[in-house]
């Protein structure tokens, strides 16, 4: 089996990491790009041939393997320093250490000023591997010292044959309009999957059209569900690593983090995914109107979007596809309270449909 055949697509990064194996490795990488697109499974290959045991590093079970990941939503000083402690030390059996520090740009001032150090004058056995979302966050520093790999999101091909093998029974449309939602990312598909999130998002679209369809809209009501329903998200990732976390020897504080980290990061991921999907709509009826059906995200909803997609309505859908992905941008960037930003956002989309309300 090829070194990096659970890694869908990706070429640039293979052929980086192929060539870095045959020719041998740099001492720091930085595994950079979107959430969900392979950059983990990646990490965990390219760390197995790096110490010859790709069974025991997948398995977090071998002791020339070092993986650090945040708590809480950053990366302090404290675990930096563990690692540098640990990057002293010899390989136990292999010839080498690997050192991979997921949510790299997750670390504070502090912990990223440790790192630089080592990142300058590593020993001669480690490689370090930083993965890394956004890059933004990172100093220059860091990323100066770092081979750069990148990651791009994944093609509607490679996202659809992901989500035709995890549920065989979908009709080509609905294939179609969960593979474009997913937005090039494999992690969104097993939540678009799940019953309950394929609940949100029925509710979320009926949110879409009542903005402009149902006179008796009530932007706070909205608000409240799109954000109960991130909560619910929240708590469901939270049940699944408390799981999965029974029987591990963690202290309390460390058990607490993580659950909170794994509730708010999926509460976010919720909201986010929310805005992108509601600014589809908008834009999908712009696509209908003008009569580009084919390039339509939702197109599991056709009919709907037929019936929605008059004249007036074209003219402020554009404006509410805007006012979405502005939003989408404050929430990624600012720390906004939700409800109040989801409550405004309805308030400008209802605005931006007054001259095309329906009335009962």
């Amino acid at each position: 089996m090829s070194t990096f055949a659970n890694v869908p697509e990706q070429a640039e990064a293979k052929r980086l990491l192929s060539a870095a194996l045959e020719e041998g490795p740099a001492h720091a990488y930085l595994f950079h790009g979107p959430a969900g697109v392979g950059k983990r499974a990646a990490a965990y290959a390219f760390a197995g041939e790096l110490l010859g045991e790709r069974d025991r590093v997948e398995r977090g079970a071998h002791p020339d393997l070092y993986v650090l990941e945040p708590l809480g939503d950053q990366i302090r000083i404290d675990a930096i320093r563990e690692l540098r402690r640990d990057l002293h030390m010899r390989p136990f059996e292999a010839d080498r250490r690997v050192y991979l520090v997921f949510g790299a740009n997750q670390m504070n001032d502090e912990a990223a000023d440790a790192l630089l150090k080592d990142l300058e004058e590593p020993p001669p056995y480690a490689v370090i591997v930083l993965v890394a979302d956004d890059v933004g966050p990172m100093p220059q520093t860091i990323l100066s010292r770092c081979q750069p790999v990148p990651f791009r999101r994944l093609s509607e091909k490679a996202v659809r044959e992901a989500v035709a093998a995890r549920a065989p029974g979908l009709s080509p449309n609905e294939e179609a309009a969960l593979a474009r939602v997913a937005g090039g990312r494999l992690d969104r598909v097993d939540r678009l999957l799940d019953p309950k999130a394929a609940g949100r998002r029925t509710q979320l679209l009926e949110l879409a059209r009542a903005v402009y369809r149902d006179p008796a809209f009530v932007p706070a009501d909205a608000a409240k569900t799109v954000v109960d329903g991130a909560g619910e998200r929240g708590a469901e990732a939270r049940a699944a690593l408390e799981q999965s976390l029974e029987g591990q020897e963690l202290p309390d504080r460390e058990v607490d983090q993580r659950l909170r980290r794994a509730a708010r990061g999926a509460e976010r991921e919720e909201l986010l995914l929310a805005l992108e999907e509601l600014a589809a709509w908008y834009r999908d009826l712009i696509a209908v109107a003008v009569g580009a059906e084919r390039t339509a995200i939702h197109v599991d909803h056709l009919d709907q979007l037929r019936e929605d997609a008059t004249p007036e309505r074209s003219a402020s859908a554009e404006r509410a596809a805007e006012l979405v992905r502005q939003t989408w941008r404050e929430l990624q960037e600012l720390q906004l309270q939700a409800p109040l930003a989801f409550e405004a956002l309805f308030v400008q989309l209802r605005r931006a449909f007054a001259g095309a309300l329906v009335t009962a």
